[in-house]
């Protein structure tokens, strides 16, 4: 659905064990990229000892913060968030600190169950309203399914055209009991 392939980047971003770093390999291929991100170094850790074991290559292991995915300037084509991004802490740092490791024409993808974020899920109008409030406009959206949820696309905000941390506004929707 994403159109990854040979010699792209992409960014698992909350990688945990690994699951879609395993598979996104071939699709990248021996000329691609992928960035496995994640907050938890102990997830890293494991992850870091799999990669070794099964002799996995082009794969960068990247210890993020709540707020930061700490990814290299411009090497990112697709950021990748499945079923995860109800976990994010601090969605409008991560947004924001997420645009200068994207590359031209890079798009955020997001998998996630159409849920309240305190059932495991995000509620597509509240991830909407986030990517927006940080300059991102969505480009696609696709029901996967009762069990998988949805995915949505993104474009992110052009070079520069990042709004202001100050001008940031949390959205309504985020309600007592909406994040833990």
């Amino acid at each position: 659905l994403l159109g990854v392939g040979p010699g792209m980047r992409v960014a698992d971003i909350g990688a945990g064990s690994g699951y879609y770093v395993a598979r996104l390999l071939p699709r990248v291929g021996a000329t691609g990229r992928v960035y496995a991100e994640d907050v938890v170094a102990d997830y890293l850790g494991k992850l870091g000892a799999r990669v070794r074991r099964e002799g996995l290559r082009n794969v960068t292991l990247v210890r993020g913060d709540p707020h930061d995915p700490r990814l290299p300037r411009h090497s990112v084509d697709l950021p990748l968030l499945v079923h995860m991004y109800h976990e994010v802490d601090q969605p409008y740092g991560l947004l924001y600190n997420l645009r200068p490791a994207l590359r031209r024409g890079a798009r955020v993808a997001v998998v996630d169950l159409d849920r309240p974020t305190s059932r495991h899920g995000t509620p597509p109008a509240l991830l909407r309203c986030e990517m927006a409030a940080v300059g991102y406009t969505p480009v696609a959206f696709r029901d996967l399914g009762p069990e998988s949820g949805y995915l949505a696309v993104f474009e992110a905000p052009a070079p520069g055209a990042l709004p202001a941390p100050g001008s940031i506004r949390a959205c309504p929707a985020r309600g007592a009991g909406a994040r833990r």
